[in-house]
């Protein structure tokens, strides 16, 4: 006869398969015909009950999570995602806490800040939430270079830069993700088995709902990463953003100038006392909609001018959605896209598993044996170093690179300023933008994809490319690039031209006093658009110049013939940082 522990395992697993049949009926529930507000309460509480079964059967091996947060500049985003993260850690409960702390989790804030009243700031802020029960490993740039100082016999200045030590801060994303990366092969391994989820400080643990427009705990991230690790063999998991865009305002231009002037068009045809039509503003935007150049990923580019969702009243008069509209619109040059919000679109984790391409470096999962993926070519500091890296994965690893519906709510602004906390690239003195350097990194970087791309279908790196072959593939693929980028150039000359026009038209209803300030915004609009995408503008200049493509050349070329070498010096630093068994 069974043992009466056998007995009572064996009724504690029956308990714990009858709840995740309550919790599928609740998620189904949860979702059908949209969102279900009213039921999320009890979603949740019934995800706590399997928690509280789990514990109550003991010998818990789910994953264990090491999240890294790098920071730059940016206390209240930290804030924000972290008390996200408490958010879903109470109303899910995954792993439980004991003695007021999670015991499935751990975080790395790895802080790039320069500035050491920032730093003390981001300090406070881990402090805090250490107090609420997260187990927070601060990272800081003394830690930094404490690590930096153990492994200065092997030259990784191709992966990690060479920035000094009195300015070691704002190296960007992803060389501290490189050195976060460092700093783990040092981490003792939890009794559970480990998976490592690396996100952005402006992102946090909801999603985006369109039909209730709102933001909502609605994903138990964890325990849906961990059933997806659990029942494949995947090394690495992707998922994406909702909310903001992850791509640049250099590459949106085009599509936002469609929904500007179909906004005013609108506008101009209208009563301003009249009510919006608000409701008609819920189609739904598809995968990289937000893209002028959604083709180049494989997506349809959209054609049709996409609607604003007034952020006022219920039912706001259109003059008052004018005012609201104009205040968004220096929003869109620190990265929101005030009319192409991407909506969480339900499915099941498990279900939604496929293939991969792409990177999101804000959102990505991985076992510990795939710690030797750094993000390559780094230094570089290319916009695009996710999908650069995906490109290399795809052909490498194969099925055991995924991606799943799990996304994360991207807000790029701050409400009380219209602005990025922090955006490198990204320069703002007064009224007036300047994204010259973002745009050359960005077109950089889409360079660079696509020339790894097109090697990695001849082998690359694990084959040698000769010389010739790769200073080809990097002048064809520039060759393309610059062409798609001026078509699109052209159609925004003529699109800021016929923006121009229509504002200015006297006989539009906005132009009485009530609606100067918003007129001033709509302007300054106009005008930092004409500076960054107009008849010679700094980027379409500098995308058309040979001399500045002979010094890219260079450095795109000297960074691919290194990767090999740069694998191997990575493969030397972990095996030195690796504890002994």
């Amino acid at each position: 006869m069974p043992s009466p522990a056998t007995c009572r395992l064996a009724s504690a697993d029956e308990q714990i398969t009858a709840q995740h049949a309550v919790i599928a009926k609740f998620e189904t529930a949860l979702w059908d015909g949209g969102f279900n507000a009213a039921l999320l309460p009890s979603y949740q509480s019934a995800w706590r009950r399997l928690e509280a079964l789990i514990a109550a059967r003991g010998d818990d091996r789910r994953h264990h999570f090491v999240l890294i947060i790098p920071v730059a500049d940016s206390p209240a985003q930290l804030r924000r995602c972290l008390t996200s993260l408490i958010e879903l850690c109470r109303a899910y409960g995954y792993g439980g806490m004991q003695e007021g702390v999670f015991q499935k989790l751990t975080v790395m804030l790895a802080d790039d800040t320069q500035a050491p009243e920032l730093i003390a700031v981001h300090q406070a802020i881990v402090s805090e939430f250490i107090a609420q029960g997260l187990v927070i490993d601060y990272f800081g740039l003394a830690e930094q270079l404490a690590l930096m100082d153990a492994l200065s016999g092997i030259k990784l200045d191709s992966i990690v830069g060479t920035a000094t030590r009195e300015a070691f801060g704002h190296k960007g994303q992803a060389m501290m993700r490189n050195i976060a990366y460092l700093k783990l092969a040092q981490i003792n391994p939890p009794s559970s088995p480990l998976l490592v989820y690396t996100l952005d400080a402006d992102q946090q643990f909801k999603v985006k709902v369109d039909t209730h427009d709102s933001e909502v705990c609605a994903v138990n991230f964890f325990a849906q990463l961990d059933a997806v690790f659990s029942t494949t063999d995947a090394d690495v998991l992707t998922g994406k953003v909702v909310g903001d865009p992850p791509v640049s305002p250099a590459v949106m231009a085009g599509n936002f100038l469609n929904d500007v002037t179909g906004f005013l068009q609108e506008m101009a045809l209208s009563d301003p006392a009249q009510p919006y039509r608000q409701s008609a503003a819920n189609a739904q935007a598809g995968d990289a909609a937000y893209h002028d150049m959604a083709g180049l990923f494989g997506f349809e580019t959209p054609t049709d001018a996409y609607r604003y969702r007034c952020t006022q009243a219920e039912t706001p008069s259109n003059a008052v959605c004018f005012d609201d509209f104009a205040r968004h619109l220096k929003r869109f040059f620190h990265g929101e896209h005030p009319t192409r919000i991407t909506w969480y679109q339900h499915q099941t984790a498990r279900e939604s598993v496929q293939p991969a391409r792409t990177v999101y470096t804000g959102n990505y999962v991985f076992r510990p044996r795939a710690l030797k993926w750094f993000i390559p070519f780094a230094p570089l500091r290319l916009r695009m170093s996710g999908p650069t890296l995906g490109r290399l994965m795809k052909a490498e690893l194969d099925n055991k690179f995924i991606s799943a519906n799990l996304p994360m709510l991207h807000t790029r602004t701050l409400d009380a300023t219209g602005e990025a906390e922090f955006r490198p690239g990204v320069v703002t003195q007064a009224d007036t933008v300047d994204l010259s350097d973002e745009f050359e990194r960005q077109f950089m970087g889409d360079v660079m994809l696509f020339s790894v791309e097109k090697m990695a279908m001849q082998g690359y790196p694990q084959q040698d490319l000769s010389p010739d072959a790769i200073v080809a593939t990097l002048d064809d693929v520039r060759a393309d690039l610059v062409q798609k980028y001026s078509a699109r150039h052209e159609k925004i000359v003529d699109k800021l031209e016929a923006l121009t026009h229509l504002l200015n038209t006297s006989t539009c209803w906005w132009h009485t006093p009530e609606r100067t300030q918003a007129l001033t915004h709509f302007q300054q609009f106009i005008d930092n658009m004409q500076r960054n995408f107009g008849t010679n503008s700094p980027g379409d200049q500098f995308i058309a110049s040979p001399v500045h493509w002979q010094a890219w050349r260079a450095r795109l070329f000297e960074a691919l013939t290194g990767l090999q070498a740069d694998r191997r010096v990575w493969g030397q630093a972990l095996a030195s940082l690796t504890p002994n068994p």
